[in-house]
């Protein structure tokens, strides 16, 4: 009796880092993942990339990407950041705790078929955020879901912070911008970073928000080497790069162009990894034949 053995096929998970306005990128590297029929079975994601992550996880294929798409080239300054320069100097002078109130945000998660609870997704999803009260690192992965992304895509001082889960959150890129280790969670043979952090990037500085946003990034540069430290050399890593984008923090501009150079920039890193000999690969295949 012959004993046919088939190699289950590998437990993928996306890490879909925080960036912005920058996060139209992760728009391309989604269609390029999907294209090649690369499909997650977890998501994991931060502030702008916890958002988009959402939206994909819902329900992961092209007609998601081509929603995303349709959402990202309709955003527009005032409907993220609303309120315009005196109603921002006004809520400084007041001395509030925000300069921009988030209904902006509430309305953009409400349009992108984001459901009620991560329950309903069609994948499980991972959403980082911070802890102003406690300085810890909160991940929600059950629950109300629409709250959690508020809370990982408030940029402290920017958007108020987020009752939320016993906590006052902000922005999860606070803590951890490309949130690779939570991804190890549970068994995983690949990851695909979607990466759109960019903190040492080109990008001029044309504003305040330019220079938190910069200042933030270079903070967390280090715990983005730490996440790849750890994760372990039988795991397969890819990580997405982004295409240039000197924008200021508030134009969201130029977005099809964006997407379409990410999806050719994603297209050829998965070339090169594919091409590369990769002798951890070819024993990480054979164990999932004998598994």
């Amino acid at each position: 009796m012959t004993r046919v053995l088939t190699p289950r096929p590998p437990r993928t998970a996306f890490v879909l880092s925080g960036g912005g306005n920058q996060g139209v990128a992760q728009v391309g590297m989604l269609r390029a993942l999907v294209e090649r029929g690369i499909l997650p079975d977890v998501v994991v994601g931060t502030s702008v990339g916890a958002l988009n992550g959402a939206a994909f996880a819902g329900s992961p294929g092209l007609e998601r990407v081509d929603h995303l798409e349709r959402v990202w080239t309709g955003l527009t300054s005032e409907s993220v950041f609303p309120g315009g320069t005196l109603r921002r100097a006004w809520n400084l002078l007041r001395r509030d705790d925000h300069l921009i109130p988030d209904t902006g945000m509430r309305a953009l998660i409400e349009g992108t078929l984001v459901p009620d609870t991560f329950e309903e997704l069609a994948v499980p999803l991972r959403v980082v955020t911070a802890d102003l009260s406690t300085g810890n690192e909160l991940v929600f992965a059950a629950g109300p879901l629409r709250p959690a992304l508020l809370a990982s895509s408030a940029l402290p001082g920017i958007f108020p912070p987020v009752p939320h889960g016993g906590g006052i959150l902000v922005d999860g890129a606070v803590v951890n911008l490309v949130p690779i280790s939570h991804a190890l969670a549970g068994p995983v043979d690949r990851i695909f970073v979607l990466d759109v952090s960019d903190p040492m990037g080109d990008r001029p500085l044309r504003s305040p928000l330019d220079v938190v946003v910069r200042a933030m990034a270079i903070s967390r540069d280090q715990r983005f080497d730490l996440e790849l430290q750890w994760v372990p050399e039988d795991v397969e890593l890819v990580v997405l790069p982004p295409p240039a984008d000197d924008r200021d923090f508030f134009d969201f501009g130029g977005a099809r162009e964006l997407i379409d150079q990410a999806l050719s920039l994603a297209h050829r890193a998965l070339d090169d990894h594919e091409v590369r000999p990769n002798r951890q690969r070819l024993r990480r295949w054979w164990k999932r034949l004998r598994d």
